[in-house]
Protein backbone atom coordinates (compact mmCIF):
# COMPACT_ATOMS: atom_id res chain seq x y z
CA UNK A 1 0.00 0.00 0.00
CA UNK A 2 1.15 3.52 -0.80
CA UNK A 3 0.76 5.03 2.66
CA UNK A 4 1.85 8.50 1.51
CA UNK A 5 -0.91 8.58 -1.11
CA UNK A 6 -3.49 7.39 1.43
CA UNK A 7 -2.50 10.03 3.97
CA UNK A 8 -2.63 12.69 1.27
CA UNK A 9 -6.13 11.47 0.36
CA UNK A 10 -7.33 12.13 3.91
CA UNK A 11 -5.39 15.40 4.23
CA UNK A 12 -3.30 14.04 7.08
CA UNK A 13 0.16 15.40 7.83
CA UNK A 14 0.52 14.51 11.49
CA UNK A 15 2.47 11.92 13.44
CA UNK A 16 2.74 8.36 12.13
CA UNK A 17 3.76 6.94 15.49
CA UNK A 18 1.25 4.22 16.51
CA UNK A 19 -0.30 5.96 19.53
CA UNK A 20 -3.76 6.80 20.82
CA UNK A 21 -3.37 10.41 19.68
CA UNK A 22 -2.34 9.35 16.18
CA UNK A 23 -5.30 6.97 15.99
CA UNK A 24 -7.63 9.77 17.05
CA UNK A 25 -6.22 12.21 14.50
CA UNK A 26 -6.34 9.64 11.71
CA UNK A 27 -9.96 8.71 12.39
CA UNK A 28 -11.08 12.34 12.41
CA UNK A 29 -9.14 13.09 9.22
CA UNK A 30 -10.61 10.02 7.52
CA UNK A 31 -14.18 10.83 8.51
CA UNK A 32 -13.86 14.41 7.29
CA UNK A 33 -12.32 13.42 3.94
CA UNK A 34 -13.81 10.09 2.83
CA UNK A 35 -17.60 10.10 2.45
CA UNK A 36 -19.86 7.43 3.81
CA UNK A 37 -21.63 6.52 0.56
CA UNK A 38 -23.42 3.76 -1.34
CA UNK A 39 -23.18 5.21 -4.85
CA UNK A 40 -21.56 2.10 -6.33
CA UNK A 41 -24.68 0.09 -5.53
CA UNK A 42 -26.89 2.48 -7.51
CA UNK A 43 -24.38 2.86 -10.34
CA UNK A 44 -24.10 -0.91 -10.83
CA UNK A 45 -20.43 -0.93 -9.85
CA UNK A 46 -19.22 -4.18 -8.24
CA UNK A 47 -17.88 -3.83 -4.70
CA UNK A 48 -14.77 -5.95 -4.21
CA UNK A 49 -13.55 -6.50 -0.65
CA UNK A 50 -9.78 -6.57 -0.82
CA UNK A 51 -7.16 -3.95 -0.05
CA UNK A 52 -6.01 -3.48 -3.65
CA UNK A 53 -9.49 -2.86 -5.07
CA UNK A 54 -10.50 -0.61 -2.19
CA UNK A 55 -7.29 1.43 -2.43
CA UNK A 56 -7.95 2.03 -6.11
CA UNK A 57 -11.52 3.14 -5.41
CA UNK A 58 -11.07 5.23 -2.27
CA UNK A 59 -7.57 6.65 -2.72
CA UNK A 60 -6.93 6.73 -6.46
CA UNK A 61 -10.50 7.49 -7.59
CA UNK A 62 -11.22 9.62 -4.50
CA UNK A 63 -14.45 7.86 -3.65
CA UNK A 64 -16.00 6.80 -0.37
CA UNK A 65 -17.86 3.64 0.54
CA UNK A 66 -19.95 1.82 3.10
CA UNK A 67 -18.63 0.12 6.22
CA UNK A 68 -16.93 -2.94 4.71
CA UNK A 69 -15.01 -0.71 2.31
CA UNK A 70 -13.93 2.27 4.38
CA UNK A 71 -13.28 0.38 7.61
CA UNK A 72 -11.56 -2.43 5.73
CA UNK A 73 -9.14 -0.07 4.03
CA UNK A 74 -8.69 2.04 7.17
CA UNK A 75 -7.62 -1.15 8.95
CA UNK A 76 -5.02 -1.74 6.23
CA UNK A 77 -3.70 1.80 6.64
CA UNK A 78 -3.42 1.40 10.39
CA UNK A 79 -1.58 -1.89 10.02
CA UNK A 80 0.80 -0.26 7.56
CA UNK A 81 1.59 2.34 10.21
CA UNK A 82 2.32 -0.30 12.84
CA UNK A 83 -1.00 -0.55 14.67
CA UNK A 84 -2.45 -3.90 15.76
CA UNK A 85 -5.93 -3.98 14.24
CA UNK A 86 -8.79 -6.50 14.15
CA UNK A 87 -11.89 -6.36 11.97
CA UNK A 88 -14.95 -6.91 14.17
CA UNK A 89 -18.47 -7.98 13.24
CA UNK A 90 -21.46 -5.96 14.42
CA UNK A 91 -25.25 -6.03 14.19
CA UNK A 92 -26.92 -2.65 13.72
CA UNK A 93 -29.80 -1.69 16.02
CA UNK A 94 -33.07 -2.04 14.16
CA UNK A 95 -34.42 1.26 12.81
CA UNK A 96 -30.93 2.70 13.20
CA UNK A 97 -28.41 3.28 10.45
CA UNK A 98 -26.83 6.53 9.41
CA UNK A 99 -28.80 8.78 11.79
CA UNK A 100 -28.06 6.76 14.94
CA UNK A 101 -31.67 7.00 16.14
CA UNK A 102 -33.74 4.09 17.39
CA UNK A 103 -36.88 3.82 19.56
CA UNK A 104 -35.42 0.97 21.61
CA UNK A 105 -35.37 1.26 25.40
CA UNK A 106 -31.83 0.38 26.45
CA UNK A 107 -32.79 -1.53 29.58
CA UNK A 108 -34.96 -3.85 27.47
CA UNK A 109 -32.42 -4.59 24.74
CA UNK A 110 -32.05 -8.17 23.55
CA UNK A 111 -30.11 -9.74 20.68
CA UNK A 112 -33.34 -9.70 18.65
CA UNK A 113 -33.23 -5.90 18.59
CA UNK A 114 -30.20 -5.97 16.29
CA UNK A 115 -29.53 -7.04 12.74
CA UNK A 116 -27.27 -9.96 11.73
CA UNK A 117 -23.84 -9.84 13.36
CA UNK A 118 -22.04 -9.24 10.02
CA UNK A 119 -24.39 -6.35 9.21
CA UNK A 120 -21.57 -3.92 9.99
CA UNK A 121 -17.79 -3.95 10.18
CA UNK A 122 -16.10 -2.02 12.97
CA UNK A 123 -12.49 -2.13 14.23
CA UNK A 124 -10.55 -2.85 17.40
CA UNK A 125 -7.12 -1.26 17.75
CA UNK A 126 -4.84 -2.57 20.50
CA UNK A 127 -2.39 -0.18 22.09
CA UNK A 128 -1.84 0.05 25.83
CA UNK A 129 -5.65 0.01 25.90
CA UNK A 130 -8.20 -1.40 23.46
CA UNK A 131 -9.94 1.13 21.23
CA UNK A 132 -13.07 0.95 19.09
CA UNK A 133 -12.40 2.73 15.79
CA UNK A 134 -15.01 3.25 13.07
CA UNK A 135 -15.02 5.38 9.92
CA UNK A 136 -17.98 3.60 8.32
CA UNK A 137 -21.16 4.15 10.32
CA UNK A 138 -22.25 7.55 9.12
CA UNK A 139 -23.28 9.88 11.94
CA UNK A 140 -21.59 8.40 15.01
CA UNK A 141 -18.52 8.92 17.21
CA UNK A 142 -15.78 11.09 15.68
CA UNK A 143 -13.02 9.92 18.01
CA UNK A 144 -12.15 6.31 18.92
CA UNK A 145 -13.74 4.96 22.09
CA UNK A 146 -12.22 2.89 24.88
CA UNK A 147 -13.68 -0.60 24.59
CA UNK A 148 -13.12 -1.55 28.23
CA UNK A 149 -14.53 1.67 29.71
CA UNK A 150 -18.08 1.25 31.03
CA UNK A 151 -18.69 4.87 31.97
CA UNK A 152 -19.78 7.68 29.66
CA UNK A 153 -17.28 8.88 27.06
CA UNK A 154 -17.99 12.45 26.02
CA UNK A 155 -17.41 14.01 22.61
CA UNK A 156 -18.66 17.60 22.28
CA UNK A 157 -22.40 17.56 23.06
CA UNK A 158 -22.72 13.78 22.77
CA UNK A 159 -21.95 10.93 25.11
CA UNK A 160 -21.19 7.32 24.22
CA UNK A 161 -21.19 4.23 26.38
CA UNK A 162 -20.25 0.59 25.80
CA UNK A 163 -22.31 -1.88 27.82
CA UNK A 164 -22.46 -5.66 28.03
CA UNK A 165 -25.25 -7.72 26.49
CA UNK A 166 -24.63 -11.40 27.13
CA UNK A 167 -21.33 -12.26 25.47
CA UNK A 168 -21.50 -9.16 23.26
CA UNK A 169 -20.99 -5.45 23.73
CA UNK A 170 -23.41 -2.69 22.72
CA UNK A 171 -22.49 0.82 21.64
CA UNK A 172 -24.89 3.42 23.03
CA UNK A 173 -25.19 7.08 22.13
CA UNK A 174 -26.90 10.01 23.82
CA UNK A 175 -27.26 13.63 22.78
CA UNK A 176 -27.54 16.23 25.52
CA UNK A 177 -31.07 16.20 26.93
CA UNK A 178 -32.03 12.95 25.19
CA UNK A 179 -32.29 9.30 26.15
CA UNK A 180 -29.67 6.65 25.39
CA UNK A 181 -30.10 4.88 22.05
CA UNK A 182 -28.37 1.77 20.72
CA UNK A 183 -26.19 1.98 17.61
CA UNK A 184 -24.84 -1.55 17.27
CA UNK A 185 -23.80 -4.69 19.15
CA UNK A 186 -20.45 -6.32 18.49
CA UNK A 187 -18.00 -8.88 19.81
CA UNK A 188 -14.22 -8.98 19.87
CA UNK A 189 -13.64 -11.99 17.62
CA UNK A 190 -11.35 -11.01 14.71
CA UNK A 191 -12.51 -11.57 11.14
CA UNK A 192 -11.33 -11.30 7.52
CA UNK A 193 -12.95 -9.79 4.43
CA UNK A 194 -14.37 -13.14 3.36
CA UNK A 195 -16.52 -13.28 6.49
CA UNK A 196 -18.41 -10.15 5.44
CA UNK A 197 -19.01 -11.08 1.80
CA UNK A 198 -22.47 -12.61 2.27
CA UNK A 199 -23.85 -9.55 4.05
CA UNK A 200 -22.06 -7.27 1.62
CA UNK A 201 -23.89 -8.98 -1.26
CA UNK A 202 -27.15 -8.69 0.66
CA UNK A 203 -26.72 -4.94 1.11
CA UNK A 204 -25.87 -4.54 -2.57
CA UNK A 205 -28.85 -6.51 -3.89
CA UNK A 206 -31.70 -6.95 -1.41
CA UNK A 207 -34.68 -4.58 -1.59
CA UNK A 208 -34.84 -4.98 2.19
CA UNK A 209 -31.43 -3.38 2.61
CA UNK A 210 -31.19 0.25 3.64
CA UNK A 211 -28.51 0.74 1.00
CA UNK A 212 -30.56 -0.28 -2.06
CA UNK A 213 -33.39 2.16 -1.37
CA UNK A 214 -31.72 5.41 -2.44
CA UNK A 215 -28.27 6.85 -3.15
CA UNK A 216 -26.59 8.25 -0.05
CA UNK A 217 -23.44 10.32 0.46
CA UNK A 218 -22.55 11.95 3.78
CA UNK A 219 -19.69 13.81 5.46
CA UNK A 220 -19.28 15.51 8.83
CA UNK A 221 -18.35 19.19 8.70
CA UNK A 222 -16.66 21.41 11.27
CA UNK A 223 -20.03 22.22 12.83
CA UNK A 224 -22.47 19.64 11.53
CA UNK A 225 -23.02 17.31 8.59
CA UNK A 226 -23.89 17.44 4.89
CA UNK A 227 -25.78 14.58 3.29
CA UNK A 228 -27.05 13.78 -0.18
CA UNK A 229 -30.03 11.46 0.24
CA UNK A 230 -31.51 10.52 -3.11
CA UNK A 231 -31.93 13.96 -4.77
CA UNK A 232 -32.04 16.00 -1.56
CA UNK A 233 -29.19 17.94 0.00
CA UNK A 234 -29.55 17.88 3.78
CA UNK A 235 -27.51 20.21 5.96
CA UNK A 236 -27.45 20.05 9.75
CA UNK A 237 -25.62 22.12 12.33
CA UNK A 238 -24.48 21.18 15.82
CA UNK A 239 -25.63 24.60 17.04
CA UNK A 240 -29.18 24.40 15.65
CA UNK A 241 -31.94 21.79 15.65
CA UNK A 242 -33.07 23.00 12.23
CA UNK A 243 -32.57 20.54 9.38
CA UNK A 244 -32.23 22.27 6.02
CA UNK A 245 -33.34 20.32 2.94
CA UNK A 246 -33.02 21.28 -0.72
CA UNK A 247 -34.29 19.29 -3.70
CA UNK A 248 -31.75 19.13 -6.50
CA UNK A 249 -31.94 18.79 -10.24
CA UNK A 250 -29.70 16.21 -11.91
CA UNK A 251 -27.21 18.94 -12.82
CA UNK A 252 -27.23 20.37 -9.30
CA UNK A 253 -26.82 16.87 -7.84
CA UNK A 254 -23.67 16.22 -9.86
CA UNK A 255 -22.33 19.67 -8.93
CA UNK A 256 -22.90 19.12 -5.20
CA UNK A 257 -21.38 15.66 -5.41
CA UNK A 258 -18.29 17.17 -7.03
CA UNK A 259 -17.98 20.39 -5.01
CA UNK A 260 -19.02 19.16 -1.55
CA UNK A 261 -17.80 15.55 -1.62
CA UNK A 262 -15.07 15.57 -4.26
CA UNK A 263 -16.76 12.77 -6.19
CA UNK A 264 -17.14 12.54 -9.96
CA UNK A 265 -19.05 9.44 -11.01
CA UNK A 266 -17.81 7.94 -14.29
Amino acid sequence: MNIDAYLQRINYGGSREPSAQTLRDLQIAHLQSVPFENLSIHAGEPIVLNDEALFKKIVEKRRGGFCYEVNGLFAALLRGLGFEVSMLAAGVAKNSRSDGKTPLIVSDLTENDFGPIFDHMTLMVKLTERWLADVGFGDSFLEPLLIDERGEQFQDDQAFKIVELGDDLVLLRRNVGEEWTAQYRFNLEPHEYVDYEEMSRYHQTSPQSHFTRAPLCSLPTENGRITLSDTKLITTSDSSPIRNEQSLSEEQYEEVLREKFGIVMK
